[in-house]
């Protein structure tokens, strides 16, 4: 294992020495801080009677199957689609990846095509759109990442890398960042492609973001990330220096790899999710864990190995409006959790696993998406379902919310993408 990005904090005793690095307090523009990142040498019956029942049960069945409440059905690809994105902009465009090789960038409005992303070698598995809704990135299982522009549907750039595991965008800057399954996180300034990489401890980078450091914070600030790892270590890294200033590992660190993480709003809190049931809050100007939350699986495990697989927390996320954190487990639990008490609030019951959920910008309703294809919105503070949203015939494996919370977008096993139109009483 590399320990080269731990020398950067000192111990004293069992107090952490934390040097203060004096970052450019002046304002910068985009690409002015892209290019600040510079090199750096541093991832059944059969009774007759019973038949007109039998007859209204399958019927009913059939009516269940083919319930859809979507608006829109994008259905272009011809596998799996994994992952979806909306362009933050405008929220008017969309861009899918599937198992079919092929990513799109469609219009929500009418399901037409204004691009596809050409050219991926696998399963596209990472789509994002770029700050600005300018750049769209794609990436596929064997690596290749390609950028497109999306006012003239031309790629402009692409690189291809070891196993890929995560994308994100730098949340003022084109500049992006991609977790690699040997550990290392590469960064690249777009389209001019100048490269930094973050050295890895020797095992997968599962998940990773960009903080954003408050909306006050001049661009020239915004150089941290948080990545989280297979060893459950999670590393803090100030990405103009390239290294790590925080490393929370051991009884800190998560006893099993890390399958999500997110900060709140100001960057100033981060929430790590686990295959061992527990999710954790870390301070990140310290590096201090502040809490861990678990919830009971409920049935007896046979062994430790199938609880953390029961267990594992799939998505976390953070309140806006109210000081609040949820936590989803794959074993259906929905935990609200207040965050100033650490306390409990609601377990939320869901019928299949959980993939993920997402909070709602100016409310505390958190909406959820899961293994039996329905697309929920729960009322945080009561812990009481607001409504739900069926059509698929699968799996759901990704979705997302537009900016007002009136619109979701989801990827499923079952070859599409559905526009669903979210519905509440106070709105």
């Amino acid at each position: 294992m590399d320990n080269s990005d731990e020398n950067s904090v000192q111990f004293h005793g069992d107090e952490e020495i934390i040097e203060v690095i004096d970052l450019n307090e002046t304002e910068q523009n985009p690409d002015d801080l892209a290019d600040e990142f510079e090199d750096v040498d541093v991832g059944e019956t059969e009774d007759g009677d019973n038949e007109q029942e039998d007859w209204d049960t399958d019927d009913e069945m059939e009516q269940e199957k083919e319930q859809d409440d979507s608006e829109l059905t994008f259905s272009k690809h011809t596998g799996s689609v994994f992952c979806v994105s909306l362009d933050p902009a405008t929220n008017s465009l969309a861009v899918t990846g599937g198992e079919d090789d092929k990513a799109y960038v469609w219009r929500v409005s009418d399901g037409e095509v204004l691009f596809e992303c050409t050219g991926h070698k696998d399963s596209v598995t990472s789509v994002l759109f770029s700050h600005d809704s300018s750049l769209v990135a794609t990436g596929d299982m064997s690596g290749l990442i390609k950028v497109w522009r999306v006012e003239t549907k031309q790629e402009v750039w692409s690189f291809e890398v070891g196993d890929l595991e995560w994308m994100e965008w730098h949340p003022c800057a084109p500049v992006l960042l991609a977790g690699m399954a040997d550990g290392n996180v590469w960064m690249w300034k777009i389209p001019g492609g100048d490269c930094r990489t973050l050295q890895g401890p020797g095992c997968q980078s599962t998940s990773g973001k960009v903080l954003p450091d408050g909306e006050t914070v001049s661009p020239a600030k915004r150089k941290r990330a948080v990545v989280g790892y297979e060893d459950g270590n999670v590393r803090l890294w100030d990405l103009k220096q390239g290294n790590a200033t925080h490393v929370i590992k051991g009884h800190d660190g998560h006893q099993g790899a890390l399958t999500c993480l997110t900060c709140n709003k100001d960057g100033s809190l981060v929430l790590t999710g686990s295959v061992d049931g527990r999710a954790k809050l870390i301070n990140t100007a310290t590096g201090k864990v502040l809490g861990v939350f678990s919830v009971d699986g409920g049935k007896a495990k046979a062994s430790q190995e199938d609880a953390e697989e029961t267990n594992s927390v799939e998505s976390v996320g953070f309140c806006n409006v109210l000081p609040l954190i949820a936590v989803a487990y794959l074993h259906g639990t929905l935990a609200i959790y207040d965050l100033s008490s650490q306390v409990l609030r609601h377990k939320c019951q869901h019928q299949a696993g959980i993939v993920k959920l997402q909070w709602e910008e100016s409310s505390s309703v958190v909406s959820t998406c899961s293994l039996d294809g329905a697309v929920r919105l729960w009322d945080a503070r009561s812990g009481t379902m607001v409504s739900e949203y069926r059509g698929h015939q699968a799996e759901i494996l990704d979705f997302t919310l537009n900016r007002e919370a009136s619109m979701a977008v989801t990827a499923s096993g079952d070859h599409q993408a559905k526009l669903f139109c979210l519905q509440r009483p106070d709105r």
